[in-house]
């Protein structure tokens, strides 16, 4: 098979690395495309949409492949595939980079903590930058520095038409304001330029770890801890068990325990002050809280959440940590039938409240908390906990129902969220990204995502 202008390469049913060039994160995905089309540029990406196009295939676009839902990847289709798009050109002098559209968020970290620089990115480093970026972008960094969006400076867009353009504040603005928060509804982005911030190279950084039994007194503590933290202050609450981390100790692993995650923005001894008081409340059963340089915090709990598992997730905004949704949480966190699922709890507030609501089309501004409830288990335990793990998160949800707020974050959305997805955006932001997408892809050629019918 062969594809005219098509300097990449094709991968079909036949080829030796079909099955891993398939594969996506979540390991419940097994979908079976008639051809991958890995891109080396953008000329590539638009010789595959009009390849997919003469062909009347189904297209799926594929960043770092690590949506929960399995988007990057299409039955009986056309995959365009980025992954071999991963370089990150970083001009310090202006503070910007210019990042491919394949790359990781370990790409991006390297390559700008070699200048002493960086921006919000994922939590975890080997999240793809698309796809995070395009559904707003939670981070270590983002309530001093803003969503991943936030940072977000102009984007390189192949379009459904198959034209190459740039979208900025300047250029195409509508599509740059919808390329925020919006999704991969738009178009294929083949490169972003995002504003850089001075940090590292060490931070202080790590989690802190308490009994289950102790939750609702931690997190009762955290929040009222939270209200009065600093901006360079980002924190993450997870509710699960312990890692087997070398550094903790071997009695401890795989004991249920909330864990209260921190990385300080700013100077180290500011950072040890600010988390001072939490290291110290209560008993905790381990404090790996330490200087340590930002990148290898970055990648600090990819471990934890490999390639190949499967994952069910729910999702919700909350209102505020009130007493009655605590104990919810902390009733419902550790009744999952496998060690490995989990509850992860963000912070935002800070410049993440502070941008107006309508900038972009990310809507979560006044939202205190969301947390995402993930079902986890092993492939070889698919029979006997994919049912139990996905009822434990549905379940989940449901008892949180008094105390949720408006919206949900779009990038935490399983494949049965669907009808969530309007709810994610409200209805002004949604009939918005609908006239975008009338604009630019009238018919609705990339639909194989969190998709926004055009009007």
């Amino acid at each position: 098979m062969e594809i005219d202008g098509f300097l990449g390469r094709l991968i079909t049913a036949d080829h030796t690395d079909y099955d891993a060039a398939r594969a996506v994160w979540n390991g419940v995905i097994d979908r079976r495309p008639r051809l991958i089309a890995r891109c080396s540029g953008s000329a590539d990406v638009v010789a595959a949409l009009r390849f997919a196009h003469d062909h009347e295939l189904e297209i799926a676009v594929r960043g770092g492949g690590h949506n929960v839902a399995g988007t990057a990847v299409c039955d009986d289709g056309i995959v365009i595939d980025l992954s071999a798009m991963r370089a990150v050109r970083v001009d310090s002098a202006g503070r910007t980079a210019w990042v491919q559209g394949g790359a990781l968020w370990s790409d991006v970290d390297h390559e700008t903590q070699a200048h002493g620089l960086a921006t919000t990115g994922g939590i975890v480093s080997h999240t793809g930058v698309a796809g995070l970026t395009l559904g707003g972008g939670l981070g270590w960094l983002m309530r001093k520095y803003g969503l991943a969006v936030d940072n977000l400076r102009a984007a390189e867009v192949v379009t459904a038409e198959g034209s190459i353009v740039r979208a900025s504040t300047d250029e195409h603005p509508d599509l740059f304001w919808a390329l925020r928060g919006g999704g991969g509804n738009f178009g294929v982005v083949t490169s972003f330029q995002f504003a850089l911030h001075s940090l590292g190279p060490d931070v202080v950084a790590g989690p802190v770890f308490w009994a289950a039994e102790d939750t609702a007194e931690v997190l009762r503590f955290y929040r009222d801890f939270v209200a009065e933290a600093p901006d360079e202050l980002g924190s993450v609450v997870r509710l699960g068990t312990v890692p087997p981390w070398p550094d903790i100790p071997d009695h401890l692993h795989w004991r249920p325990a909330i864990a209260v995650a921190f990385c300080y923005a700013g100077a180290v001894d500011d950072g040890e002050r600010a988390v001072r008081s939490l290291r110290r409340f209560g008993t905790p059963l381990a404090d790996v809280v330490a200087p340590t340089p930002y990148v290898a915090h970055q990648s600090a709990i990819d471990d934890t959440v490999p390639h190949g598992r499967h994952y069910y997730w729910k999702s919700t905004n909350l209102a505020r940590l009130s007493d009655d949704a605590i104990d919810v949480i902390a009733e419902h966190a550790y009744t999952a039938g496998s060690p490995l699922s989990y509850a992860a709890m963000f912070h935002l507030g800070g410049a993440v409240a502070r941008v107006p609501h309508d900038a972009t089309a990310y809507t979560g501004r006044d939202v205190p908390h969301n947390i995402v409830i993930e079902g986890v288990w092993l492939p070889d335990q698919a029979a006997g906990l994919a049912a139990a793990e996905t009822a434990w998160a549905r379940q989940f949800l449901q008892a949180l129902e008094p105390h949720r707020a408006a919206g949900v974050y779009i990038n935490f959305l399983d494949a049965d969220d669907d009808s969530r997805i309007r709810e994610s955006y409200g209805d002004h932001t949604y009939r918005r990204l609908a006239e975008v997408k009338s604009k630019y892809d009238p018919d609705n050629t990339f639909h194989h995502n969190k998709n926004i019918h055009p009007t």
